[in-house]
């Protein structure tokens, strides 16, 4: 050791090191805290906002059906509640982007620290995390809630149209659909049902033609009226007649009618009947899936577009990342650059993705690309770009 404290200086220098360390941990768990929290705060009113415009939306298509359906306060309140989480995962990107852009430019924290040296990772770490979290919860909402909303608000208008007709016309005249085919390819069984009442579950003028190998017609049954048990899943035919046919000279074999007869291994769902040429946006996560395995049995040309809705919803939760993707190059700029043209720049990438979204289901739909490559296309062209401007900030 010297006069000086040579032998000290080292471990000074390590220990005011260490100190300085644990200072800027501090200090950055700091800076994420306050960051997150201001931004989050943005994002709920924005939130907020979206949604309630959305509301405003339906209202006005919805609100005047209601009333003539003789719907209440109560009525009207619960069917809106139950349809609220179906505008979650529409506004969320949105909402996200609008939200950075507002906290990202205005927050002097940013080019404070990246003047420090901090990367932009770093800086943005919370956010991401959100991001990641968001996708997780488009997923969510995607898969569970909102097909239980989309079904289930459908539903309650449909059971205030029932009560409204019922009153009117009569329970057996309330409802009915007319026309109802259904090629069950898989088992060999091709309906038509000439009026079906979706409330009672009645189904009237049934007629079930039973097909060979070939498609040929070996069996028909033929009912005035049929019922479907969901619970047990058996139709149940009163009033009918079965009719055999020489499949070779389709002449009829032999007629035998009867009163009351139980089909136990006639288990298709008059639900999934009715999903038949629906516009695909109006049907549900889980109503999709069912349409796509149907259809793809069956070799129906129509599960394109059907596949093409399922994937696109799959592909929308890494939505949020490529929202914040896209709003932090342009929203941190840097104070030589006009936040103006930050905040279009970005808002033009958001409105070329969704361009680029539609342009990939019409290639989609017209099986150009198959519905998995379709859907993913998109995403997969924005990453690409948002990747680009993250390296160039670097």
């Amino acid at each position: 050791m010297d006069a000086n404290g040579g032998a000290r200086r080292p471990r000074t220098l390590r220990l005011a090191l260490k100190a300085s360390c644990r200072f800027n941990s501090r200090a950055l768990k700091t800076l994420d805290r306050h960051i997150l929290g201001e931004w989050l705060k943005i994002l709920g009113l924005v939130l907020a906002a979206t949604i309630g415009l959305l509301l405003m939306q339906e209202m006005y298509d919805d609100f005047r059906d209601l009333l003539d359906d003789g719907a209440g306060a109560v009525d009207i309140a619960v069917y809106y509640t139950v349809l609220m989480p179906s505008f979650l995962t529409v506004v969320l990107p949105l909402a996200l982007l609008i939200s950075l852009l507002g906290q990202l430019h205005r927050s002097n924290e940013f080019t404070a620290m990246r003047a420090a040296g901090l990367g932009i990772f770093r800086l943005t770490r919370g956010i991401w995390v959100i991001g990641v979290l968001c996708c997780g919860l488009m997923w969510l909402f995607n898969s569970r809630v909102v097909p239980w909303s989309v079904e289930e608000s459908r539903s309650l208008k449909d059971s205030l149209e029932f009560r409204h007709q019922a009153h009117t016309d009569g329970v057996e005249r309330a409802g009915l659909i007319t026309s109802v085919a259904f090629d069950n390819r898989a088992e060999g069984r091709l309906w038509y049902i000439n009026r079906y009442n979706r409330f009672t579950g009645r189904a009237y003028g049934v007629s079930v033609s039973i097909l060979d190998a070939r498609r040929r017609e070996t069996v028909r049954y033929l009912a005035r009226v049929a019922e479907y048990d969901a619970a047990i899943r058996k139709w149940t035919f009163h009033d009918g007649c079965e009719m055999r046919f020489d499949a070779e000279t389709g002449e009829t074999v032999r007629p035998l009618p009867f009163i009351d007869r139980v089909f136990a291994d006639f288990h298709e769902d008059p639900q999934l009947m009715l999903l038949i040429d629906r516009d695909p946006i109006d049907l549900s996560f889980r109503e999709l899936r069912r349409l796509i395995d149907y259809l793809t049995v069956e070799g129906n040309p129509k599960v394109t577009k059907y596949a093409m809705r399922y994937y696109s919803l799959i592909a929308d939760t890494l939505g949020c990342l490529i929202v914040i993707g896209i709003a932090i190059p342009f929203a941190m700029s840097g104070v030589r650059v006009s936040p103006v043209v930050g905040v279009s720049k970005s808002i033009g990438l958001f409105f070329a993705y969704y361009l680029l979204v539609n342009l990939a289901n019409m290639i989609g739909g017209r099986e150009l690309l198959t519905p998995q490559v379709a859907a993913w296309l998109p995403n997969a062209v924005m990453i690409g770009v948002a990747g680009w401007f993250f390296v160039r900030m670097r």
